[in-house]
């Protein structure tokens, strides 16, 4: 089973711990004050994946078009809503029949990664890209409670909601990525 999800460790330690230093650039971006863990977890997540920090700390597979962390409104609890780059249906691979020699575009790859058409693109050829969205709960046994203020070891707080996060993910969409092949 290959890796859905992983923190790019080396590239960040390599660079002199740009997340931690992003982080704490950013704590204006944190709110502060919350009993759960999933506010703080949710901002963590954000500033660690593109586009807020390029690459990512976070990385994820190609077929991975977006990941984000999101709080339900209806009970607090935490969300994630991944959407993946996949093959069409197979009601549409069985017959040509809907084609009609339009020079239909799937998926377009750039170096290995999946990405959207153009603009120019779209003025010369109809493009069908298939995706499917994963939306899930996630659990929040081993995230580490908010810290209590802007200067409380929020980078160590961050960094650890963040592998966490990644470890759930990975978990929760690696078995799908295996499915599609």
């Amino acid at each position: 089973m290959g890796k859905a999800f992983w923190t790019d460790q080396e590239f960040d330690r390599d660079r002199d711990g740009r997340y931690a230093v992003h982080v704490r650039k950013s704590l204006d971006e944190f709110e502060w004050g919350d009993i759960a863990p999933v506010r703080f977890a949710c901002t963590a997540w954000r500033l660690a994946t593109p586009p807020s920090l390029t690459p990512g700390f976070v990385r994820w597979d190609r077929r991975i078009l977006e990941a984000t962390c999101h709080r339900n409104t209806w009970d607090g609890s935490l969300f994630a809503r991944v959407r993946l780059a996949s093959p069409l249906p197979e009601e549409l691979r069985r017959s040509r029949a809907w084609w009609r020699d339009r020079g239909w575009q799937g998926w377009q790859r750039t170096f290995g990664q999946y990405v959207e058409p153009t603009q120019q693109d779209l003025a010369r050829n109809p493009f069908l890209r298939a995706s499917l969205l994963v939306e899930a709960p996630l659990p929040l046994d081993d995230l580490p409670p908010e810290p209590e203020g802007p200067h409380e070891r929020v980078e160590q707080s961050a960094h650890r909601a963040v592998t966490v996060l990644a470890r759930e993910l990975n978990a929760l969409v690696s078995p799908v990525l295996d499915q599609l092949g």
